[in-house]
């Protein structure tokens, strides 16, 4: 089969090269097969591959082109309910281990970055939470406290702090936390395949899974040119997931997020944005997200259409509202625009799920991917080779398909208008 072409888009443009990964052609056999070369195939299969086990990843694009390669690049610390909200769903034990684990996550990203040297403009300047109505500003200082409280690296930006951090006065407060960074997303994700390689995992990419059954003691995954028996399997397919397995891809919405990058800025404008140059995301209904790479570009993200799209076009209110945040981009050039599936779950935490013997599922990182993805795959890689589910940093749960599905982008339109009017008028 002929891998599907790569969306255009800044991380495309401007990517480096990575070492083939040539279709499967004939048949293997792995400890381990992990479907889905995004963050959590990726990492996983290096965990995995570091420990001696061996690895095949099979995926029916190539590493990076699903949401893994076109995320807005922000390495962000923590789960989407704050450390208290954890705590009281799951107990002091487990949820004291997954805020740890969770907000722990950038440094192992940055870790293993630095690690395996990845070349991957990988910066950890910080995340910026930040807040523009008094009731969220109010929710962001609850979110700083619990975190200091707790030793986490995070400070509280009131207004003239805030203003200084971001370069200009919306922002009644932000939260600043340390540990989290930004990188270009699909040079990571290149970077994390070339890792698995060099460590002993071997990629295919243009290889879609057709079926999974059992065979032996083993699973058997079929492609169109060849088979993979492992004794394993991990799927990693996320918010492209399909119906290889029962039951799965209806865990998650698959919502599109769209981002617009400007072309490299002058010095003397791209000085008063974000002057901190951590990378930020608005609270409210609808996130906004903004960070300037180290070309000097602006990128601004959050939904966009429910469909794919290849230019700034569809989202131009959100270049817009750049614009109104910072006069100076008046006549820029916007020269990109694109989004990806991110997934999100009922309940906002990622799902790892054991559905049958050998066979693990991990997807649902609610925005939340590059750190979360990463670090869940030294955890998917424990899982996978003989740790209880009890003793990992996350539940294992049972498959739960959400409701009414089939009518999933009627609802993220809707939810997105609403959240856009109550954030319009403060509600």
């Amino acid at each position: 089969m002929t891998a599907p072409a790569l969306p255009p888009s800044l991380y495309v443009a401007t990517a480096r090269p990575m070492p083939p990964t040539p279709p499967l052609d004939g048949d293997a056999q792995a400890d381990v097969l992990v479907i889905g070369a995004g963050f959590t195939g990726l990492s996983t299969a290096l965990h995995l591959a570091e420990g001696g086990v061996r690895v095949i990843v099979l995926d029916s694009a190539e590493p990076g082109w699903g949401a893994s390669g076109r995320n807005g690049g922000q390495v962000n610390p923590g789960l989407k309910p704050d450390p208290d909200e954890v705590e009281r769903d799951f107990g002091p034990e487990l949820g004291g281990r997954m805020v740890r684990f969770a907000w722990g996550a950038p440094e192992t990203t940055f870790g293993l970055i630095r690690r395996w040297q990845i070349e991957c403009d990988a910066r950890q300047g910080g995340t910026m939470r930040a807040a523009y109505r008094p009731r969220h500003a109010d929710a962001v200082r609850r979110s700083a406290e619990q975190g200091m409280r707790r030793g986490l690296p995070v400070r509280l930006l009131e207004r003239d702090a805030a203003r200084q951090a971001t370069g200009h006065e919306r922002y009644l407060a932000v939260m600043l936390d340390a540990s989290g960074g930004d990188v270009q997303p699909f040079d990571y994700a290149r970077g994390l395949a070339a890792a698995a390689q060099r460590a002993g995992a071997v990629v295919h990419g243009g290889t879609r899974v057709t079926a999974l059954s059992r065979e032996g003691g083993l699973w058997r995954a079929t492609t169109p040119n060849g088979t993979v028996r492992a004794e394993k399997v991990v799927l990693g397919t996320n918010g492209y997931s399909d119906d290889l397995w029962p039951g799965l891809r209806q865990t998650v919405v698959p919502a599109f997020s769209s981002i617009a990058a400007t072309e490299p800025l002058a010095p003397e404008v791209v000085a008063g944005i974000m002057p901190h140059r951590g990378s930020l995301y608005e609270t409210g209904h609808i996130t906004v997200y903004l960070r300037v790479d180290q070309a000097g570009r602006l990128l601004i993200g959050g939904r966009g259409p429910q469909r794919p799209m290849n230019d700034p076009g569809p989202v131009q209110f959100m270049i817009r509202y750049a614009e109104s945040l910072w006069p100076q981009l008046a006549g820029a050039r916007w020269s990109y625009g694109w989004n990806g599936q991110v997934a999100i779950t009922q309940d906002h935490y990622p799902h790892i799920h054991e559905p049958a013997p050998g066979l693990i599922a991990c997807l649902g990182y609610n925005g939340r991917g590059v750190a979360l993805a990463t670090a869940m795959g030294g955890e998917i890689a424990k899982l996978a080779t003989g740790t209880a589910a009890r003793d990992i940093a996350m539940p294992v749960t049972s498959i739960k398909p959400i409701p009414f599905h089939a009518f999933w982008r009627l609802g993220v339109n809707a939810k997105v208008m609403e959240g856009r009017l109550r954030d319009r008028f403060g509600l």
